[in-house]
């Protein structure tokens, strides 16, 4: 027996049936693609994932850690993810109005659902997370942002635990080190909630001004199986834009495509493999290098693949 397996069994005669065996990742991911979790625990309070972190401290080999939030940025090779894969649910997907200043969600909340929430209760400055699918963990880990706004800019306090030493923080904004799609916190932390900072509005003006964000998105970035935006946006340019000057819509690689509507997607076609999209995003990397002499930086967290070749 590995040390996974006397893991997994640990954490199973103490969190019981939320432990599970070579869970299925495409069920997890925006992409719908990638190989099985070898171990995964669905958490369902702080207390829980306190316990999680006390049966990993227990373990002198170091097990690989993967939070699994809404996948929207996510994309795991066919070969699967040899490690213990964490899921946020029960408490952590709430939402508190906790005054017309301060909304509290939980890390697993899709950021959709905290923009209509507080739409819905007359609260704006959170209308543009309508436009992102991910999830509150994964927005503050990388600052994520659309339509002029960033997670930092609403973020006034986010809670957080390391779990290979079992400490619980709390974190002001300024603390994070955010910059573009990125902040301090590292693979070994997981968000519990952020406090983010609202105000007063008519809640008629917060509703058009997320309509206008959906119909703004369904215009001009594609549906289907995708992770958003591929590659992060060069310093004073557009990485769609680099992507489109190098003449590579429409690009396939296998199953995977780039999108004709908007470059910088990456669609995920049915059969499809992970290393489709893998192989796409590195030969899209050295065209636009060739081209602009960019280097395309990547902004999906790719799992159980090599470094992605310059």
């Amino acid at each position: 027996m590995n040390s996974l397996d006397r893991l997994a069994g640990n954490l199973q005669e103490q969190l019981g049936d939320s432990v599970s065996r070579d869970l299925s990742i495409s069920d997890f991911t925006t992409y719908r693609l990638g190989g099985p979790v070898a171990a995964a625990v669905r958490v369902g309070s702080e207390s829980d994932l306190v316990t999680v972190a006390r049966v990993l401290n227990d373990y002198p080999d170091t097990v690989p850690l993967l939070i699994i939030g809404r996948g929207s940025n996510l994309l795991v090779a066919d070969s699967g993810f040899a490690g213990l894969g964490i899921i946020l649910e029960g408490e952590f997907a709430e939402v508190v109005i906790e005054s017309d200043q301060i909304v509290v969600a939980g890390a697993a909340v899709p950021l959709p659902v905290v923009a209509r929430q507080s739409a819905a209760a007359g609260l704006t400055g959170l209308e543009f997370l309508v436009g992102i699918p991910g999830s509150i963990g994964g927005a503050v880990r990388m600052n994520a942002g659309g339509h002029g706004s960033e997670i930092s800019t609403v973020l006034e306090q986010v809670r957080v635990m390391n779990m290979f030493d079992g400490s619980i923080n709390n974190f002001a904004a300024d603390n994070l080190n955010f910059s573009y799609r990125a902040s301090r916190l590292t693979t070994d932390e997981v968000v519990i909630r952020a406090r983010l900072r609202v105000r007063v509005d008519v809640v008629e003006k917060c509703r058009e001004r997320i309509d206008e964000i959906v119909q703004w998105r369904r215009e001009n970035q594609p549906g289907g199986a995708n992770a958003g935006s591929t590659f992060k946006n060069p310093p004073g340019d557009s990485a769609g834009r680099l992507i489109d000057e190098a003449g590579l819509k429409g690009t396939r690689i296998g199953g995977a495509v780039v999108s004709e509507k908007h470059a910088n997607f990456l669609q995920a076609e049915d059969g499809a493999t992970a290393r489709d999209v893998y192989e796409l995003m590195n030969l899209i990397r050295k065209r636009v290098s060739e081209v602009s002499g960019v280097v395309l930086e990547s902004e999906l967290y790719t799992v159980g693949f090599d470094a992605i070749e310059k």
